[in-house]
């Protein structure tokens, strides 16, 4: 397995803190919350395999972004790693603490849980975005109203408008599309195991959201033994980003723990 070299931003002092963004997601969309708590840690955005600025690959499997985070890890030496992982980042981290629980001193989980999922309506989203006329783009909005008539909510659409960036005289995404959507039944799952993290764990959930249900108290206890779930009030799958406030202040006292 060969592990890649991602990009980060890292901001603030104390105990390293790495956060791991979503699909479709960067660490560019979790800037204001590692702001807000480099007073508390060093925090680490990174940006995960065929995101952001980080390196793309044809393999995606949360083995392997597992394996590059923990490669980041090592190579920087960093000790007593708070971990904090939204969907397909949360996933990524808990597998990460499954495989090297040594790494982690701390687990937290955003708004998923370690089971397959089967919404696969992001394949229909990828084929509408990899039709867009790059080549003939003048502005970003020509790209937000062909996608409406497939992609008809508006805060996901402007989402994933955000990987649209302007490269000279045209667009590109800054994405690996055919990479994510051949991904895809991987990137829904979540591999099977008898893996055991004992570390402090805690999941936190939109109270709107329906990401972790009543029946995945079962294999989040089996995995992670002392996780305990927390809402966020009055927000959905990105609590981070609906609630910043309330969810700062869920994370603040883990991080002291």
């Amino acid at each position: 397995m060969d592990a890649l070299d991602l990009a980060a931003q890292v901001i603030g002092d104390g105990p390293p803190l790495l956060i791991l963004h979503g699909l479709f997601g960067s660490q560019r969309n979790w800037a204001g919350i590692a702001r807000a708590l480099s007073d508390q840690a060093e925090v680490h955005g990174l940006d995960m395999r065929n995101h952001g600025l980080s390196p793309w690959n044809a393999k995606m499997s949360y083995d392997d972004m597992a394996a590059d985070v923990t490669r980041y890890i090592e190579d920087r030496a960093l000790a007593g790693v708070r971990l904090l992982g939204h969907s397909m980042g949360g996933k990524v981290a808990m597998r990460l603490a499954l495989l090297r629980p040594e790494l982690v001193a701390r687990l937290i989980v955003v708004d998923i849980a370690p089971v397959p999922y089967h919404n696969d309506h992001y394949s229909g989203f990828i084929a509408a975005m990899l039709q867009l006329p790059l080549d003939r783009l003048e502005r970003r909005d020509e790209a937000d109203r062909l996608l409406k008539p497939v992609i008809e909510d508006d805060i996901l659409r402007a989402f994933l408008l955000q990987n649209l960036v302007r490269d000279g005289d045209h667009f590109r995404w800054r994405i690996n599309l055919p990479g994510i959507d051949a991904n895809m039944p991987a990137l829904i799952g979540f591999p099977a195991s008898d893996e055991v993290y004992p570390g402090p764990t805690t999941f936190l959930a939109g109270d709107r959201s329906n990401y972790i249900r009543p029946r995945d108290q079962e294999p989040i206890v089996t995995h992670f033994p002392t996780a305990r779930l927390q809402e966020v009030a009055d927000s959905g799958h990105w609590p981070h980003a609906e609630q910043p406030a309330r969810f700062l202040a869920l994370v603040r006292p883990l991080l002291d723990g």
